[in-house]
């Protein structure tokens, strides 16, 4: 039977209020004894993307319309910065994408832990987040990686305007040559990509298997932090290299129009599950 978009748009959101609502199957499962944290390296993260891209092609209708947001709300974001008032906030806004991202994710993880455990995987089952019982930990942490966000965009303003502000550009190609052609310009990007980097550290750093760990083991944001940090201080070269290939799958993902977000986000958010999985176990 073909349906109406309105129709079917409706079925969808009941599922996902019947995911939402409904008692967890696996709530006797959460785990609170120690934990173990691993040494892991390159071929962890291989074997972490390989086991991402599975899931996002096992659920990949799913995962597109849960994801056909993303470029959507940049698009959004990108037509609203060319009024030119706000150009010189598009790069902190789409860099600080990546601050959020964990956040963002958070339903994929859930779906691949859901998939792991022989469960329904659908796009709706992304919103039995709600009824983790380590809900309020997730959020916070969200919250502390919006924040962050803020903040950024915050020093961002501040140091255009200490270098090229106060007054917003008068053009696009105006702004381009003022950045790339004048000191103060370059004042702005070296501070800008600094300050950037300092956040994007400490998000990485707070948040790598903070998610995952919430999902799967019902512990506080507190321990989770404290694991994701240890996870961190074990493999420092190795989570770098986790960074910066988020890093570069969004900027990918950012051409054309955004577009590519659609793929490579599901693809890191599922993957966050399975390095989890490699790097911490009972």
């Amino acid at each position: 039977m073909i349906r109406t978009p309105p129709g079917w748009g409706a079925d969808m959101l009941a599922q996902a209020y019947h995911s939402a609502t409904t008692v967890r199957p696996d709530w006797a499962a959460t785990r609170f004894s120690p934990v173990t944290i691993h040494r892991i390296g390159l071929s962890d993260l291989r074997w972490a993307l390989a086991r991402g891209v599975e899931d996002f092609g096992a659920s990949r209708t799913d995962v597109i319309f849960l994801c056909v947001i993303y470029p959507l709300a940049g698009l959004l974001l990108a037509r609203l910065a060319f009024g030119y008032e706000l150009l010189p906030l598009v790069f902190p806004l789409a860099s600080g994408f990546a601050l959020v991202g964990p956040l963002a994710a958070v339903g994929l993880t859930e779906m691949s832990r859901r998939r792991e455990l022989g469960l329904s995987a659908g796009w709706a089952d992304a919103f039995t987040v709600f009824r983790s019982p380590a809900i309020g930990g997730i959020v916070l942490l969200g919250l502390i990686l919006l924040g962050m966000l803020m903040f950024w965009l915050v020093l961002s303003n501040a140091v255009y305007d200490l270098t090229l502000g106060p007054k917003p550009p008068v053009s696009l190609s105006a702004f381009a040559h003022d950045v790339l052609h004048t000191r103060a310009g370059l004042t702005m990007m070296m501070a800008g990509i600094g300050i950037g980097f300092v956040f994007a550290v400490v998000a990485l750093a707070i948040s790598v298997v903070s998610f995952p760990m919430m999902l799967d083991r019902n512990v506080s944001l507190e321990t989770a932090i404290r694991t994701s940090l240890r996870v961190v201080g074990r493999n420092p070269i190795v989570i770098a290299t986790w960074g910066l290939l988020i890093a570069a799958g969004l900027v990918a993902g950012s051409l054309p129009l955004l577009l590519g977000l659609v793929f490579v986000v599901p693809v890191f958010g599922h993957a966050t599950w399975h390095l989890y999985r490699r790097a911490v176990s009972t």
